[in-house]
């Protein structure tokens, strides 16, 4: 039988998820036994196979139309998508963003911060991402397996991706939740 192939991805948020997964310190190497790795942020393969994955993983929120893109990318190529940590699950700190206006947001990202020059102005290419709302990634496609946290302990990620390697749905119950 041939090893799951699985792809991860980030979108917005700090990558902490993607950190926490390589605390999982030697159970990696027990993991790379079960899954064939094709695609990720920390490998020189950034997208997931054309012909598809068995898991896809996603950190992070929504946050511009990239991110849109790449989340639609992802859930085409993967049977099983998995929204790793606050970010991907709730919109997580990204979120806080909605609160105001992008245009409020923007202005003071690019003009008004205390770093920014006198000439501070908002980037505006045709070849950038047109920010949104933050969202969840549940928001913009369908998610099969949830796995919260801020992040998730690297405890959680490996029983879930050890679950998933083994063709099994993870069941995260509150007592395995740990939350930091």
């Amino acid at each position: 039988m041939s090893k799951p192939k699985v792809a991860t991805d980030w979108l917005a948020g700090c990558a902490g998820c993607h950190m926490s997964f390589l605390d999982i310190d030697e159970r990696i190497v027990n993991l790379i036994e079960l899954v064939d790795l094709r695609s990720s942020p920390i490998t020189d393969l950034k997208e997931p196979d054309p012909s598809g994955v068995d898991v896809g993983i996603l950190e992070g929120g929504i946050n511009n139309t990239a991110n849109e893109e790449v989340a639609h990318k992802m859930r085409k190529r993967c049977k099983i998508l998995v929204a790793l940590g606050d970010c991907a699950v709730f919109g997580g700190v990204p979120a806080m963003r909605n609160f105001f206006k992008i245009e409020d947001a923007l202005r003071r990202a690019y003009v008004e911060t205390e770093s920014t020059d006198a000439e501070g102005k908002i980037p505006n290419d045709p070849e950038l991402a047109k920010p949104t709302r933050v969202r969840a990634v549940s928001e913009v496609v369908k998610v099969d397996v949830f796995v919260p946290g801020c992040p998730p302990s690297a405890d959680i990620i490996y029983y879930v991706l050890s679950e998933l390697a083994q063709g099994r749905i993870p069941v995260l119950k509150d007592e395995r939740l740990q939350w930091h």
